[in-house]
């Protein structure tokens, strides 16, 4: 098994700065390394090369954050909730995260995990997607099941005002079955004239 990066080693607090400091990105890596040399001058501090490499994993990580704090936003500004849609977008937010993240852990080098941390992390990974798939499908059918009241609901109302148009005359029984057709009413559901 390969040792940890250099910057997993640090103490909390020297790990706790080098994320503030890269999470503002108004340093280069030559003024975080003076920085951190002057904050931590007893740390055996990391390389140039191991800040990039770390600076550039925070910021995929932050910029997905950011990404799906836009996404629920908007979601939220942007859906009604009769279909429960912010809840179908999160599920959809929280599945790319699972995809995105089993991707990263088969990419991970045997220097950042072993093993049996990879197939713990796959274990409980595949417990939330199984977890979320249910969700997923109880969303779906919930959503259907409004889908169908909403059609029944709207077929109760043209029925309504076809049975009133009907009885104002003037609309021969032949134009009446043919609206009831084009609208998918059954001349069986309704006794219209």
């Amino acid at each position: 098994m390969g040792r940890k990066s250099s910057i997993s080693r640090l103490p909390d607090t020297v790990k706790g700065c080098i994320d503030a400091i890269l999470a503002q990105g108004m340093f280069t890596l030559d003024e975080l390394r003076a920085e951190l040399e002057q904050r931590f001058p007893h740390e055996q501090l990391p390389s140039r090369s191991a800040l990039h490499r770390y600076g550039q994993k925070l910021e995929r990580r932050l910029a997905a954050i950011r990404a799906s704090t836009e996404a629920a936003r908007l979601i939220q500004a942007q859906a009604g909730d009769d279909k429960d849609a912010r809840s179908e977008a999160l599920t959809a937010l929280v599945q790319t995260e699972l995809f995105e993240a089993i991707l990263a852990l088969q990419e991970a080098t045997d220097e950042e995990t072993d093993q049996q941390e990879r197939v713990a992390m796959l274990s409980a990974a595949a417990k939330n997607i199984a977890t979320l798939t249910r969700s997923s499908i109880n969303l779906k059918l919930f959503q259907a099941k409004v889908e169908e009241a909403t059609r029944k609901r709207l077929l109760e109302e043209q029925r309504a005002k076809l049975e009133a148009l009907g009885g104002k005359g003037g609309v021969s029984s032949d134009t009446m079955r043919e609206i009831r057709r084009a609208l998918g009413i059954n001349d069986d559901d309704a006794a219209i004239a």
